[in-house]
């Protein structure tokens, strides 16, 4: 409990900010802030002031600059509304800094005793459900996998942020994913593109074949392409989308790297 009173003093900036309960409730200070701590410990199965288990999960939904921060608010209330029905919960709007975004602590026991234990599926899910949300109120988000955007990037987690701030942490994360497990996301990503863009090269819809030659260059701007020195074999392919013909069933990257498109 000590931690998560902590967490919801620092997302709020000691109760200055406005903080919002899963019942809508909007509240400022440090006697509300102090009173929802105290729901949270007994309202519910006990939590000590020290477990070994975690008693609560924090989420962050951003947005680019430029993003009206009300609206991410608004559909970060209605994703906490679909998602976490069951859970205590406390959203907070950051709109300070360069992103805007609305950070959720959420108790990790529901209303039914039911722990949340969320895995990448779900948080996949969610991301799909903020994007759809945000979609509601005019923006055009979409939710999908770094991977399928070709990108690697390694966000930093709250924690660290905060050590950093207070002058408690030196070393720094890696910016980029790259474990196993990453490297074969990015190349199983770069072998769906290529696939998709054999298919509409195939296409006797003039339209289609420049798509094919927009994902051609999509795939070779990818950080994890360039990177690499990966390459398509891009003349063979765009000789193939120009003149109509059916591309050659494999699409490989350049010599030494897995064979694509297969």
């Amino acid at each position: 409990m000590a931690a998560i009173a902590a967490h919801l003093r620092y997302i709020s900036k000691g109760g200055r900010l406005a903080f919002e309960d899963d019942r809508g409730v909007a509240r400022e200070g440090k006697e509300a802030l102090n009173d929802l701590a105290e729901q949270w410990q007994y309202g519910g199965s006990f939590i000590d002031e020290t477990t070994h288990r975690r008693e609560a999960f924090n989420i962050m939904l951003s947005m680019p600059s430029g993003t009206d921060p009300l609206i991410v608010q608004r559909a970060a209330r209605e994703f906490a509304q679909a998602e976490l029905a069951d859970h205590r919960y406390v959203m907070v709007l950051h709109d300070h800094q360069a992103n805007p975004h609305v950070h959720l602590s959420v108790r990790a026991e529901s209303r039914h005793g039911k722990r949340l234990n969320p895995r990448k599926a779900d948080l996949q899910r969610w991301r799909e459900t903020f994007a759809e949300k945000l979609r509601g109120w005019g923006i055009d988000a979409a939710a999908t996998r770094q991977a399928t955007r070709g990108q690697a990037r390694n966000y930093e987690q709250l924690w660290r942020i905060k050590a950093a701030e207070e002058g408690r942490r030196t070393t720094g994360r890696a910016q980029s994913k790259s474990s196993p497990g990453a490297e074969r996301s990015r190349q199983e990503a770069v072998e769906a593109w290529t696939n998709i863009a054999s298919g509409l090269a195939r296409s006797g819809d003039p339209a289609d074949r420049e798509l094919a030659q927009s994902v051609e260059q999509f795939v070779r701007s990818m950080p994890f392409v360039r990177a690499r020195g990966l390459t398509l074999h891009s003349a063979q392919l765009r000789r193939e989308i120009t003149s109509g013909r059916e591309p050659s069933r494999d699409v490989p990257l350049a010599p030494g790297s897995p064979e694509m498109g297969r």
